[in-house]
């Protein structure tokens, strides 16, 4: 005995309905992907062109004063107690970018030791072609440096010639009318020689002129 399925034909239009949307779901999600892919492509491309036409140039920075009030180091074992104050100059040199300094931390190291702890400054934004004074005072209590820190002193004292690094490391962003660029880290390093005498000095200190620093993005 042979049984025989009989559907009507609204259920088989529902089946063939069903069947056709099925089988268009991987033609929309490639249509999707395209759309999608193709605006990532257009907005990175657009960013370049304005990066392209644009081409921002990196701020440029100087040291202009340096000044030394403390710089005491004991021994067993060797710390280093330091005060100073410095002040910068930074200038943005695009006619249309503006920049946004995110978080400057300022620091002084001496033969490549940190003698200060770092100083943050507040975020700040620099107009076009704008000039921004920027002053730390720096201090640093009980800092460790190495066995070495004593003898470089020593032969700085000789030579009569006290050179320190005064860095500035942080984040800065472009901004173009209203669009705004992702961080980019920047590393700025400035070096201040100062007269040195026979002693250590106990204070205060000036370096002898303002000096330009080197800046990398």
């Amino acid at each position: 005995m042979t049984q025989i399925d009989i559907r009507s034909p609204k259920h088989c239009a529902e089946k063939q309905a069903r069947f056709y949307e099925n089988l268009d779901k991987p033609k929309l999600y490639k249509k999707l992907f395209f759309a999608l892919s193709t605006l990532f492509t257009t907005l990175l491309s657009f960013i370049f062109l304005i990066y392209l036409l644009l081409h921002p140039t990196k701020p440029r920075f100087s040291l202009q004063q340096a000044q030394i009030y403390q710089l005491n180091l004991s021994t067993n074992p060797q710390l280093i107690n330091s005060s100073l104050q410095v002040t910068l100059v930074s200038t943005n040199p695009n006619t249309k970018v503006g920049i946004y300094y995110d978080g400057l931390r300022v620091y002084v190291a001496y033969k490549g030791q940190q003698i200060t702890l770092d100083y943050p400054l507040p975020p700040f934004y620099q107009g076009h072609q704008d000039t921004n004074l920027l002053t730390a005072s720096l201090v640093g209590t009980s800092i460790p440096v190495a066995p070495s820190f004593g003898y470089e002193v020593g032969r700085d004292q000789s030579s009569g010639k006290l050179a320190i690094s005064v860095k500035a490391n942080g984040r800065i962003r472009w901004k173009v009318g209203t669009w705004v660029s992702w961080n980019y880290p920047i590393n700025v390093n400035c070096i201040a020689v100062m007269d040195f005498g026979p002693a250590i000095p106990t204070g205060p200190l000036s370096s002898q002129q303002g000096s330009q620093c080197s800046t990398s993005l």
